[in-house]
């Protein structure tokens, strides 16, 4: 069955039609209340939990059934899982090979960063629905769509938002090695040898499959790509931003042959602007927009999904009159994104782990460095009522109070990232854009993030130069110029639970121990400076001790 019939099913079941409130104010001038906006559309419990139900489905299901890109399902799972018999295909795969070591579609999607689906027993924060008609195996953000008498695939949110925490999925986690953007790198190279007649014979392709396949390899001629400084790290932005290069500056993003031939030239084509995925459970607290705050207007559901399908050739009349025709499937994926709530360490860890008395001493240590930038988290072990609760309730975070207008702040880090953002203010200019409020405005600076799950969320910054919280915590000249990174699928073996990230030195992995898991901090976009001076460290000199940063890591795991 294929996944658009099985979410149209399920949303059937689910009784989504809801009654929204006015849209929410998506604007600088929104000012958000303690405790963020989990419930934007101000639904009831029970709409509310519909709604959130049926965007879960939304983000593990592509709902852009218009999509730009959907090359078909069947030839290509033909290609990877069948033993060739022609000797041009025996060549063909041969050089897939090199392009990823897979046996079957599963490996294909495990390789890009796709996850299993959470297990029936990962309940609460982890649960999320399991469309009905697919095996067990599947793994989570892959979308079928049926089109014009053929099954395409494509990618959804959870390629990217989606991360494994020592075996458990987390829908709204950053992915911690994406490969999407590396895919459609790849895709655009390929799409260059690409012939209807050499496809339809050697992998038995259906005209209606040709023919989808034709579509794709048109519009991948409009997409700007590049690939990712390192494994981890995520071009999107860069993506959108080369995309718009390869079209017509109206309004409308035209596509024209000569810019797709001779694409217009940009900063972006010579200067990097990674950054990793965002985690979900921060939208819910701010007014701007990306780790810099460069979106100052409009829904960023909506604005990210504009995005994807210019970054996927779309044409945009057709993106245009998708999106003025699923106001609801909006409204439900914004609501379930807003929702979203963090991993807390007590769900992996026992409670006792952590020393509450150090922990306490950190609270007070935070609130004299760091909450006058991130906030502050009032904790149940301040208040009578828990003295005698359980420990995991005592560590548990009662109230998030951020900023009412959320701010941007030079502290000093790689500027690489947010001087990108010049090249994406001429989305300003797209009809779609001003009809629907989206507005970017490149800022100076990044959002100082809500710190809420911080303890799962290493490597650290917005372009993970810093493998963990004690690196975090030592001056920037001193912290690691190049570390491993890899899954953390072992609490004991993939993270260092004392400074919370990544192992170093001989406690690194056999396995993490390559040249496409090194983060190397000299690479331009990747640097290690800023965060020090002015935060805990004055005129160079330290402000906390060793014992203060000891307890200020053991205060930020219980948030």
């Amino acid at each position: 069955m294929k996944s658009r019939m099985v979410l149209a099913m399920i949303l059937s079941s689910l009784g989504c039609s809801l009654s929204w409130s006015a849209e929410p104010d998506w604007s600088l001038t929104a000012s958000i209340p303690p405790g963020g906006r989990s419930n934007p559309y101000l639904l009831n419990e029970a709409d509310r939990d519909r709604a959130v139900e049926a965007g879960r489905l939304h983000a593990q299901i592509y709902p852009v059934d218009v999509t730009g890109l959907l090359p078909p399902y069947e030839p290509v799972r033909r290609f990877i899982e069948e033993s060739p018999a022609d000797p041009l295909r025996l060549i063909l795969q041969s050089l897939f090979q090199r392009f990823a070591r897979v046996d079957s579609m599963n490996d294909l999607f495990s390789w890009i960063g796709l996850q299993p689906y959470p297990r029936p027993e990962d309940q609460g924060v982890y649960a999320v629905p399991y469309p009905g008609g697919r095996r067990p195996d599947t793994l989570m953000g892959l979308g079928l769509v049926e089109r014009a008498g053929a099954t395409g695939f494509t990618l959804s949110c959870a390629a990217c938002h989606a991360g494994n925490l020592f075996g458990k999925t987390v829908l709204g986690m950053s992915t911690r090695f994406p490969r999407a953007n590396e895919t459609f790198r790849r895709s655009a190279w390929a799409a260059h040898y690409y012939r209807s007649s050499a496809f339809s014979s050697l992998f038995r392709a259906t005209p209606a499959e040709v023919a989808l396949l034709d579509e794709a390899v048109r519009n991948l001629a409009s997409v700007g790509v590049k690939r990712p400084l390192t494994l981890g790290l995520d071009t999107s932005l860069a993506q959108v931003a080369l995309s718009l290069n390869k079209r017509n500056e109206d309004a409308m993003a035209g596509k024209n042959p000569r810019w797709q031939a001779r694409p217009r030239a940009d900063l972006l084509d010579s200067r990097p602007a990674d950054s990793k995925p965002a985690v979900w459970w921060n939208l819910k607290y701010k007014n701007r927009w990306l780790s810099d705050g460069s979106v100052i207007s409009g829904n960023p559901i909506f604005t990210n999904l504009l995005w994807n399908e210019i970054g996927r050739g779309a044409d945009l009349d057709r993106i245009n009159h998708w999106l003025s025709r699923n106001d609801d499937v909006i409204r439900e994926l914004t609501t379930a994104v807003f929702s979203a709530e963090a991993p807390r360490w007590t769900d992996f860890f026992p409670a006792e782990q952590l020393d509450l008395p150090l922990a306490k001493e950190g609270q007070g240590v935070y609130r004299l460095t760091c909450a006058r930038c991130h906030g502050v988290y009032e904790k149940a072990w301040d208040q009578p009522a828990f003295d005698q609760a359980p420990l995991a309730e005592r560590l548990r975070t009662t109230q998030v109070i951020y900023h009412r207008q959320t701010p941007v702040i030079d502290v000093g880090t790689d500027p690489f990232r947010h001087e990108g953002m010049k090249s994406l203010e001429r989305l300003n200019q797209l009809e779609i854009s001003r009809r629907h409020g989206t507005v970017i405005q490149a800022q100076k600076g990044y959002v100082p993030p809500p710190l809420v799950g911080i303890w799962a969320r290493w490597p650290y910054f917005h372009h993970n130069s810093a493998p963990s919280l004690c690196a975090v915590l030592t001056r920037s000249s001193q912290r690691p110029v190049s570390y491993y990174a890899g899954e953390a699928r072992d609490r004991r073996r993939d993270f260092d639970a004392e400074c919370n990230g990544y192992p170093q030195g001989e406690k690194v992995p056999a396995a993490w121990r390559k040249k496409e898991f090194l983060y190397d901090t000299r690479r331009a976009g990747m640097g290690r400076e800023g965060h020090d001076e002015g935060i805990f460290l004055e005129r160079g000199r330290e402000l906390l001790s060793a014992r203060q940063k000891r307890a200020l890591v053991e205060f930020l795991k219980t948030l």
